[in-house]
């Protein structure tokens, strides 16, 4: 084939623009990766440095660098005071974090597992979440209890279960649930920052997803809200309310139905109480049906909470169809891998509960 001198010259012109051309890329594509455990390290290691008075105390949080490496590094830079490894003796360590933070220090109390918080749940509703109300205002106690809540893998029933429900229904403590990392990070920052105490629900499966970090969540400035929730993924059929690791199969789920022409809006908690009920029911108003999703047991649990709420406000009204909850099964959590699968929530269990929903609408 004959190229004309003029038709070479447009070729080569067009290579090199194609060749400086900047594609463009949506933020999420070029936001920072960070995994969740990164996140609360980097939480923690940014509110030690900005106050002297916080400090870690847990098992194996010092020198081990805890047991899901979430303080790495922290007791090399901040040392044997502000982090401290403690005996297995949960109710020992707890108060004494709850005694520190009566005496003005900010304690950072890890447990192990939320299930080991059993053994310190005197101090955590009795003496934490009470002791503000009961002094008449006079005793603030600043502190944080956090580690990993809910189904891990493998672990049966006495490791396994979703304390969501139990924290939330005292008054005087606030409970976090987050799902990604700038969750974890902007909510942890609140936490170690609020004047009361804080119980602060992560998720062991969760720690080693990588999720985008926005510039303004890299910052050390970057505080969420406790108490505000967030619309993951707008739409107009139907709204998915869900926490923790929750949100993730509330995402699966809608990005399948989106397949089939039913768009979810998905709403990310983060906070269990305070609960965001103004934005659930702005997202009820619109899309006239509600499906909850949560890991946890079903009977008396955040869903049940969300049911009742709707139930009582004006977003009632707006409803075409019953809301129906998507839970964990209410059985002790079993070993076995294949029972185990069953008796937490899937993505395809929300798809049918999604239809059902909707199949159950007036025409």
């Amino acid at each position: 084939m004959v190229v004309s001198p003029s038709t070479k010259m447009f070729l080569k012109t067009a290579a090199n623009v194609l060749n400086r051309r900047a594609f463009s890329t949506s933020r999420v594509t070029c936001a920072q990766q960070m995994t969740v455990r990164d996140a609360l390290n980097q939480a923690l290691d940014e509110e030690m440095e900005r106050d002297e008075t916080v400090f870690i105390m847990g098992e194996e949080v010092a020198q081990y660098d805890g047991a899901y490496k979430v303080s790495r590094g922290l007791w090399k830079k901040y040392g044997d005071k502000r982090v401290i490894d403690t005996p297995i003796t949960e109710i020992g360590f707890a108060g004494i974090c709850v005694g520190a933070a009566f005496a003005g220090l900010k304690p950072v109390c890890e447990f192990m597992t939320f299930n080991f918080s059993m053994q310190a749940i005197d101090h955590i509703i009795n003496s934490a979440a009470k002791t503000y109300y009961m002094s008449a205002g006079r005793i603030k106690v600043p502190i944080v209890f956090r580690g990993p809540n809910g189904a891990a893998a493998g672990v049966a029933a006495q490791h396994s279960q979703c304390f969501g429900a139990w924290f939330a229904h005292c008054p005087g403590l606030k409970v976090i649930s987050p799902y990604n990392s700038e969750d974890c990070k902007g909510l942890l920052k609140a936490a170690i920052r609020d004047p009361d105490p804080v119980v602060f629900l992560e998720n062991e499966i969760l720690y080693g997803n990588q999720y985008p970090m926005s510039d303004e969540a890299l910052s050390k400035d970057f505080v969420l809200p406790i108490g505000k929730a967030k619309i993951e993924r707008a739409g107009n059929h139907i709204t998915l309310v869900a926490h923790s690791k929750a949100v993730e199969l509330a995402l699966e789920a809608s990005n399948e139905l989106a397949g089939q022409g039913i768009e979810c809006e998905v709403i990310n908690l983060r906070s269990l109480r305070p609960l965001d009920i103004p934005t659930i029911e702005q997202s009820v108003v619109k899309t006239n049906h509600l499906v909850t999703v949560e890991q946890g047991w079903p009977t008396c649990g955040i869903g049940s909470e969300i049911c009742a709420r709707i139930m009582e406000s004006e977003a009632f009204y707006h409803l075409d169809a019953p809301i129906v909850r998507v839970t964990g099964m209410d059985v002790p959590m079993p070993y076995t891998k294949t029972l185990e699968g069953y008796a937490l929530p899937r993505a395809e269990d929300i798809v049918v509960a999604v239809k059902k929903v909707l199949g159950a609408a007036p025409k």
